[in-house]
Parts: C-alpha cells; sequence; structure tokens
C-alpha cells in the first residue's frame, strides 16, 4: 500500500539526514552502472539502511542522481520511493535511511539512476514487534579476498531463511599482494586492489570495491540486511586505540589520519547507520531487539577504548619475557570496551531481561572464554609430537616451540582476545550478573568455530559463547593438522566444549523462546567451484540454563 502522508513526511525527513539524499527535483541525467549491488543494513522495525554505489560513465562527473524504491514483492507496486545522490565526494555512494514500513515483513528494494538503469533488486526483513516464535541469523567474519572464493557468502545467500546477517568483522584485509594469504591469491586470481598495502583513503576505498565487486558478496547483501561490526583489518592488523601492530608511523604517516581515512571508507561502503553528530565515529555499539524474544548487542573492541595489547618484546620467549608479559597482561586498568560502553551494555542487558525477553546476544569481535594452550607432548604423546614437528617447515615449526613454551609459562593461546584482558571481562561478567543475564557471545576473529561455556574467575557460568569460523581466511589449524588443534584445545580447557580449527563457513544461530541452536555450517571447498556444505556440529541451550549442550 502507498504511504500514508504523514510516513512519507516522516520517511523524507529521515532519508534527508543521511549523505547522500536530495530532494525531488534535483535529478541529472548521469548514465551509470551498478557495479556494486545493493546492500541494506541496520533494520529496525519501520525500515532500514539502503545502500549502493553507482559509478558513473563520465569519472569527471560530480554525482549521479538516483531514484530508490522499496516493494513488498520485486516487482509490486512500490510502497515507499525516493530520491538519493551518488556524490564523488562519497566515492559515488549512496546510503538512505527508509522509514515507514511495517514490522516483521519481507520488502524488495532497488535504485534507478536518472537515465534509467536499474540496479539488482535486494532483499530485507525489518524486525518483529510484540510476540515473535522464532529468528534466524546468519553469522560471519573473516574473508580475506586472496584467502579464497566466498563460498560461504554464497551458502548464506542460498538459505532458506535468513533475518538479518550478523558481521563480525574482517569485511576487508589491508595487506597487499606480498602480504597474508597471497599466495593462495596468485592462484585463484584474486590478488589485492590496490596491490600495495592500503593507507590512504583513495586505498581504502579501492579495497571495498574490489570486495563490492565479487558476486557471491553481492548475493550476500542482496539476501538479507546485514548488521556489521569492525574488527581489526578494517583499519589495520591488531589495532587499539593509539595505534596498531601493522602500522609503522615512519613509513605509514600519522596513525588517526589512517584512521579517519578508514573508517571513512568504511561509512561510504557499508550500509550501516553513519555517526550521529557529536558522536565519536568509533562508537558503533548498538541495538536490536526482536520482538519479544531477542536482544541483539554490537559492541566494539578495537578502536574505542582498547589497551596495548600485551605482547612480546623482540624474539626471545624465556621464562623472564613470559613473566612480563603476564604482568601486563593481569593489569587491572587495561580495558577493552571501555567503562562507558560497559555500562550501555549493562543497562541494555538488564533493560531487556527486565522486558521478558528469554535471549540477549551479544555480538562482540574476538573469543570471549579462557582458552589456555593445550601442551601437545601431554596430548600426543611426546614420539607423536615430535613427529608432527618434524612435517613442518622451519619457520612453522619454531612457532609452534615457542608456543608450547608460553602455554607452560601460564599464557593464553590468544593475547589479542579478551584473554589478554581478563580484568575487563570480569568486569563484563560482573555485568551480566548484574543485569540477571546469561547472554549468548558471538565472536569472529579466530579463524574457528567454537562452543564453550562462559565461567567467571570463580568458576560460575555467565553465559555461552558461539565463535564463528572465517569465510576464507587462513587458520593454523590448516598446517597443523597432524597435532588434533581443534581436539587438543577442548582436551586443554573447561570452557571449549568443542572448536573447529580449519573449516571454513559460517554460524546459523535460531532462536524460539525455549531453545538457542548454534549450526557450525561448513563449505567444502574454498579454492574451486562448484562447493557443498554440510552442517559440521549443532549446539543448544535451553531457556533455563547458561550453558550449552551438543545435539545429537
Amino acid at each position: 500500500m502507498d504511504l500514508s502522508r504523514r510516513a512519507a513526511l516522516g520517511l523524507l525527513g529521515s532519508a534527508g539526514a543521511l549523505s547522500g539524499c536530495v530532494s525531488a527535483g534535483a535529478r541529472a541525467d548521469v548514465p551509470a552502472s551498478f557495479r556494486h549491488g545493493v546492500a541494506s543494513g541496520d533494520p529496525a522495525a519501520d525500515g532500514a539502511i539502503l545502500w549502493t554505489r553507482a559509478t558513473p560513465d563520465d569519472p569527471a562527473a560530480a554525482a549521479v542522481s538516483l531514484r530508490w524504491y522499496v516493494a513488498e514483492a520485486p516487482d509490486a507496486r512500490p510502497v515507499a520511493r525516493g530520491d538519493a545522490e551518488a556524490r564523488a565526494a562519497r566515492d559515488f555512494t549512496a546510503k538512505v535511511d527508509v522509514r515507514g514500513l511495517r514490522p516483521g515483513r519481507d520488502y524488495h528494494y532497488w535504485f534507478e539512476t536518472a537515465a534509467g538503469t536499474r540496479s539488482p533488486v535486494g532483499r530485507l526483513r525489518t524486525l518483529p514487534v510484540g510476540r515473535t516464535d522464532d529468528l534466524v541469523l546468519a553469522v560471519a567474519s573473516c574473508a580475506l579476498h586472496p584467502g579464497g572464493l566466498f563460498n560461504a557468502y554464497r551458502a548464506i545467500a542460498d538459505q532458506p531463511r535468513v533475518d538479518a546477517i550478523v558481521h563480525l568483522g574482517d569485511y576487508i584485509y589491508e595487506y597487499g599482494e606480498t602480504g597474508y594469504g597471497a599466495e593462495i591469491g596468485r592462484r585463484l586470481g584474486r590478488l589485492p586492489d590496490p596491490p600495495h598495502e592500503i593507507v590512504s583513503l583513495a586505498d581504502y576505498r579501492r579495497r571495498h570495491a574490489q570486495y563490492k565487486s565479487d558476486p557471491d558478496l553481492q548475493a550476500l547483501h542482496a539476501r538479507a540486511a546485514m548488521i556489521a561490526v569492525w574488527d581489526d583489518h578494517e583499519t589495520t592488523n591488531d589495532s587499539w586505540t593509539d595505534g596498531a601492530q601493522n602500522h609503522d608511523p615512519a613509513t605509514e604517516g600519522d596513525w588517526p589520519a589512517r584512521k579517519r581515512a578508514a573508517l571513512q571508507a568504511y561509512f561510504e561502503w557499508m550500509p550501516i547507520r553513519d555517526p550521529a553528530p557529536g558522536r565519536a565515529a568509533e562508537a558503533i555499539n548498538r541495538r536490536f531487539d526482536f520482538g519479544d524474544l531477542a536482544t541483539l548487542l554490537m559492541v566494539e573492541t578495537r578502536l574505542l577504548a582498547r589497551s596495548f595489547q600485551a605482547e612480546f618484546k623482540g624474539e626471545t620467549r624465556g621464562a623472564d619475557d613470559a613473566a612480563a608479559v603476564l604482568a601486563e597482561r593481569n593489569r587491572p586498568d587495561r580495558e577493552l570496551l571501555g567503562e562507558e560502553q560497559r555500562r550501555w551494555v549493562a543497562g541494555a542487558l538488564t533493560d531487556s531481561v527486565r522486558d521478558g525477553r528469554p535471549w540477549q546476544v551479544i555480538g562482540n569481535q574476538v573469543v570471549m572464554a579462557r582458552v589456555a594452550g593445550p601442551l601437545f607432548d601431554q596430548f600426543l604423546g611426546a614420539d607423536a609430537y615430535r613427529a608432527a614437528l618434524a612435517e613442518l617447515t622451519p619457520s612453522l615449526r619454531k612457532r609452534v616451540e615457542d608456543s608450547q613454551r608460553s602455554y607452560r609459562a601460564g599464557l593464553p593461546v590468544n593475547l589479542d582476545s579478551w584473554d589478554g584482558y581478563p580484568a575487563a571481562r570480569e568486569r563484563l561478567y560482573a555485568s551480566f550478573r548484574t543485569a540477571g543475564s546469561a547472554p549468548i557471545v558471538l565472536s569472529g576473529d579466530s579463524h574457528a568455530f567454537w562452543a564453550n561455556n562462559l565461567r567467571d574467575e570463580a568458576g560460575r557460568a555467565v553465559g555461552c559463547e558461539f565463535g564463528a569460523t572465517a569465510i576464507t581466511s587462513p587458520s593454523l589449524g590448516d598446517v597443523l593438522r597432524a597435532f588434533r588443534l581443534g581436539e587438543a584445545l577442548a582436551a586443554a580447557n573447561d570452557e571449549v566444549l568443542a572448536t573447529d580449527q580449519a573449516a571454513k563457513g559460517f554460524l546459523l544461530l535460531t532462536l524460539t523462546p525455549e531453545l538457542a541452536r548454534g549450526d557450525w555450517i561448513a563449505v567444502s571447498t574454498v579454492l574451486a567451484k562448484p562447493f557443498e556444505t554440510r552442517v559440521l556440529a549443532r549446539f543448544e541451550r535451553r531457556r533455563d540454563a547458561a550453558e550449552l549442550q551438543r545435539a545429537s
């Protein structure tokens, strides 16, 4: 049906609040094409963000005028429409904040140029209001373009039902053609563009454009609205508030300038609401309520408050070096969320529990569980461990031997995760208890599937965690097959119910009022097409329990 006059006025007002939007009558006939598809994101009960990029035939054009449409079917009469503009100042991207739609409904949308060229058609579902019987979320992370084909994205697009896509970061990677995963990219003809590591605004824009040129990623975005946060590679590896492991000021310039460029390109190219006036661009923590069933909180753990990562200095890995790293790791003032964001999480959890929603879900970048490193000589046996080491390259063998010394000294598997910030984790767990919530935590970054039962330092159950594996990014499990890494990690850790350290794919999270179910869905290959998908494992949690169980 057509929008009422009041809804139409509200829609035009909210659309005009986003850059890239213009009033009717300002259209110019600039020929352009939609090479990067369409996308939607940040769904609300009455609308969502619509995104596209219009590539002008004339690269000297200043803008491309567009008209957007929303309908209840791809060829149905539009229920909402309006004008937008893709400007050179925003790399010819355009975003519209559509409002006035009905809750809990599927909609289709598309764009057209003034010259009559039509974009692909995308699909989104608005958030439900009131009674909600179930919810299906596809959870993804870590898509290294040279690392393989985006078969897992295509598998999500082919799912019979996806209400929304939760992306936990590493949507792009910053490396050049000699960097991480490049040897696979050379074999597949998927080398990075630009070929060097990205640093400038023009670089970040080109890398986003390369990603959104991928047909499988375009199919993903056309399938459902995305709720996204960044991790580190949207800026650069192991980023924190004041720098990054993969940023050298001497050769790559000022860190704040690089971060601003990365975030500008991110907000241009992603279907996410732009920062509200007066709010830091880094503060992308947001809340989504799915009727009376669930609240999803997306948090930011990289650029807003993260303290410098505890790490070894130099190449030595002796007892004194490990003790220094442990001392830094255990400082009580170290932060990941920051106090303001933690209070926001606590308040949102409290509200959700008070309102009677059975599920609170936290979309978070890095693994939250305690994960001690496995001692392979004990797990495999001394002889099998030596044989497995002998099969490795010298550099990888040294890496494994160094890790074993670190684990014996008491260091966890990954200092870049919540394990590197244990005091901050305990503060967050205290907020869970105060709110009366035992959340489901979703994690990316690790390139592995996880099913974890979270406990505080006193051993009390505080919630559970599903880790989503990589779409393509390589894992240690890929090259440490003989070490049975996943089994070793589960055997060494009470909080780790199960983990797969090699499979590529995504997590499918299904919620009903009484049950939460997580399916590890793996693709058979990222190196070729066609491919197959299969459910590697399934885990469930009852409403009246805090912990996951493996489903039969």
